[in-house]
């Protein structure tokens, strides 16, 4: 095998040593060259490069505590580039702005009502957004990311419409691609969803599972050998449409009223609570079905909870009996509402149900997992540029 060019060769080293920095944070020459195995002229030119490229920076000095002088300790530039994650719903939306290494910087949130003018809900959202930006103290973004529910065309990169969601997500987005005039990620809510708990919560340490998105409506991010799928055409967890209820009460290609959502998304939990007495908002929506699941949970109230959690367990079973990903974790308001009692009461009907031995978690990232999705892949995405030799 030919060896790799000096060009091609410095390129490897230089990323090499910036994900070093990424991953374990400041670092001196003498720690980059024992984790990298490189010699010590080859660490000092790399050191001089990304220097050079404004991309490290010294950042304090290490042995303080012995004679002699003090190493330098090297660090990546954090504001180098800043980032911006957007959490789209129905009901509003959230943004956080970071830098390069991913802290958050700024955050903020805005409601709308469900029949908002689209044209001034964008205007609003992208008047929040460049706001976030400035109190952050960034004159610019590199890369945005976007969460919204609904399906993502991978032919055009933008929201397929869909029944029930607002017009102006859409537009959102492609106002945003048309006026920062940089790369504007969008992902499903979910998607980002995994992404979160698989960096920093339940499912850190596996590369296959399944989250189950419990809350306004239902949905799954599909991970399988560290790869998350979006299928064919982008829909790969869309298990609202899975179909439920039997002939007469199918979903449509429009409405997924009949499916799995009509089952377990929050309208049909707040109703089984009322049903049983347990106190529910007549909003039905995913913050009011948390409430209904934490008030059962504290109040011991088993049979609805049974009923709660066979519900879930039949999708879970649909999944994992195609996918078998060995571990699905319950995100979404009410899986975090439910936390452990709830996985733990899931799991055991799965058991019944299903003959694949499978982990139910818990999802731990908290409300804002899709927002922390979209900021670590718009993150992603900035280092990938910014770390390659010859992008800005």
């Amino acid at each position: 095998m030919p060896s790799a060019s000096p060009s091609t060769a410095r390129a490897i080293n230089d990323r090499l040593a910036l994900d070093l920095l990424q991953r374990e944070g400041s670092l001196t020459a003498a720690q980059l060259k024992t984790l990298t195995g490189l010699s010590r002229p080859t660490v000092a030119d790399l050191v001089e490069r990304l220097q050079d490229a404004g991309l490290i920076e010294i950042v304090g000095e290490a042995g303080a505590e012995r004679r002699g002088p003090n190493a330098k300790l090297y660090g990546i530039v954090a504001d180098r580039a800043y980032l911006a994650g957007l959490d789209v719903r129905t009901h509003g939306m959230a943004v956080s702005v970071a830098d390069l290494l991913g802290q958050t910087r700024a955050e903020a949130s805005l409601p709308f009502a469900l029949d908002v003018d689209t044209d001034v809900a964008v205007e609003r959202a992208i008047a929040l957004l460049e706001a976030t930006t400035a109190e952050a103290g960034a004159t610019a973004l590199h890369t945005i990311a976007v969460g919204a529910p609904g399906l993502v065309d991978p032919a055009t990169g933008g929201l397929r419409p869909a029944g029930g969601l607002p017009a102006w997500h859409g537009k959102l987005v492609d106002e945003l691609r048309r006026r920062q005039g940089v790369p504007v990620l969008l992902e499903n809510e979910v998607n980002l969803a995994a992404a979160a708990e698989q960096r920093l919560g339940a499912a850190r340490g596996r590369d296959t599972f399944v989250l189950l998105w419990l809350g306004f409506g239902v949905g799954a991010a599909v991970v399988l050998d560290g790869s998350l799928r979006r299928g064919a055409s982008g829909g790969a967890g869309e298990i609202g449409f899975l179909p439920m209820l039997g002939p007469g009460r199918l979903p449509t290609a429009t409405d997924c009223d009949g499916g799995f959502h009509t089952l377990a998304g929050s309208a049909a939990f707040c109703e089984l609570a009322r049903e049983h007495g347990i106190p529910a908002s007549p909003a039905d929506n995913a913050e009011a079905a948390a409430a209904a699941v934490g008030y059962a949970i504290d109040a011991g109230a088993e049979e609805f909870l049974k009923i709660v959690a066979e519900r879930i367990a039949i999708g879970a079973a649909a999944v994992t009996a195609v996918l078998d990903p060995g571990c699905v974790v319950l995100g979404g308001e009410i899986g975090r509402a439910g936390g452990d009692a709830l996985a733990a009461r899931v799991s055991g009907r799965l058991a019944e149900i299903s003959p694949l031995r499978t982990e139910v978690r818990a999802g731990t990232v908290g409300g804002s997992g899709v927002l922390e999705g979209a900021v670590l892949t718009a993150m992603g995405a900035a280092q990938d540029a910014l770390f390659t030799p010859g992008s800005d």
